[in-house]
């Protein structure tokens, strides 16, 4: 029997394991235990990041995208009167590309570094093993629970964050409403839909989502997730910056998306060895971050933000000693940032905040 046989029948017990006797559970259920369980999921056994990962996200293509966020952090900083302390939490800070960045950006701005406290919100205990390894500094700390931010004000930070939360899919034909579940079958993974229940139809009904027929996604598990960091920011002032690929208006299809080795993956295969997200819709968090006391500004998309903040200003800059091949790397680099044809328009950012909060740089 070859190495094929073996894996097939390790992938059967982990897909038994996943089920765990039944039959059929429900998408986001599916998906949180596809990327997130301790022993099976995805982002517990796997390094995703770099070129011999499965994708590369913007602080891994360029630190001048670091740079950036930094520069806001610190502008957010002097609007809240340069409070002595501080706390910003990175969640899902990956391989620990951005903090790198974040830090040694931070020490040209020696009373905003002395200031800030930097937390690191990390599910995975793989991941968190590399960021501790890469990472030194008295100024870091890892947290598993939210709640352990007791002070502010506090600023919260996710890069390709929203479209790493498990999602729940529906179906609308005409009036009836069906919802997405992860069905065993013949030691396989398939997809049926099953009528809605009353409680779910009622949440899509409360944010307007069953205007069109179609498929509907909705974030239950994102928006549990962040209803810690809505409460933290009522509480303590301060915001959060979001950027991720998605879109602005409902669009009823199913973007539900696996990728492996930066190629696209069939969602049903490489179970816990591929990675599954969905686009965002910005539209919907602003509904839902308005709707839990907060303020959202308009979203717009990464190249406007990264622009706004002067990141062709900066590359200018900083292009000025460099020779030519790593004056070109960087253009390069910096051009799949912001160009519309690549990250700069799919890709976008959504900053909420404190309702007595007047910052907005970049988004006015």
């Amino acid at each position: 029997m070859g190495s094929s046989f073996y894996r097939k029948s390790f992938m059967m017990k982990k897909i038994d394991k996943i089920f765990d006797n039944s039959k059929s559970m429900s998408l986001d259920l599916y998906l949180e235990k596809v990327l997130y369980d301790k022993n099976l999921g995805y982002y517990q056994n796997k390094n995703p990041f770099g070129i011999k990962g499965d994708y590369i996200t913007a602080p891994n293509i360029s630190k001048v995208f670091c740079e950036m966020i930094a520069i806001w952090l610190v502008s957010f900083w002097e609007n809240l009167k340069k409070p002595k302390n501080m706390n910003f939490v990175e969640l899902g800070p990956g391989n620990g590309d951005f903090c790198l960045v974040l830090l040694k950006t931070l020490k040209n701005f020696p009373e905003t570094f002395n200031a800030i406290n930097i937390f690191l919100y990390e599910k995975s205990e793989k991941l968190t093993k590399i960021q501790r390894e890469r990472i030194v500094s008295k100024k870091v700390s890892w947290i598993k629970n939210l709640n352990k931010i007791k002070k502010g004000p506090v600023v919260f930070f996710g890069n390709e964050f929203l479209d790493a939360l498990p999602i729940k899919q529906f179906k609308k034909i005409n009036n009836d409403v069906y919802e997405r579940y992860a069905y065993l079958r013949k030691n396989k993974v398939d997809f049926i839909f099953k009528k809605a229940l009353k409680k779910q139809i009622d949440k899509l009904k409360n944010y307007k989502l069953l205007k069109k027929d179609g498929i509907i996604e909705y974030p239950e598990y994102g928006f549990k997730e962040l209803n810690i960091v809505c409460n933290k920011i009522k509480k303590l002032n301060g915001g959060a910056l979001f950027i991720d690929y998605g879109y602005k208006t409902e669009n009823n299809i199913d973007t539900l998306q696996s990728v492996m080795n930066h190629k696209f993956n069939d969602i049903k295969k490489n179970i816990g060895n591929a990675d599954i997200t969905s686009l965002v819709n910005f539209d919907l968090y602003g509904k839902y971050f308005n709707s839990n006391g907060l303020i959202a500004e308009e979203v717009i998309n990464q190249s406007q933000f990264l622009k706004k903040m002067g990141i062709i200003e900066r590359v200018k800059i900083a292009s000025n000693k460099m020779g030519q091949k790593e004056k070109i790397d960087l253009y390069s680099r910096v051009q799949r940032l912001i160009d519309p044809t690549m990250m700069g328009k799919n890709f976008k950012v959504i900053f909420t905040k404190n309702k007595n909060c007047n910052f907005s740089l970049a988004f006015k």
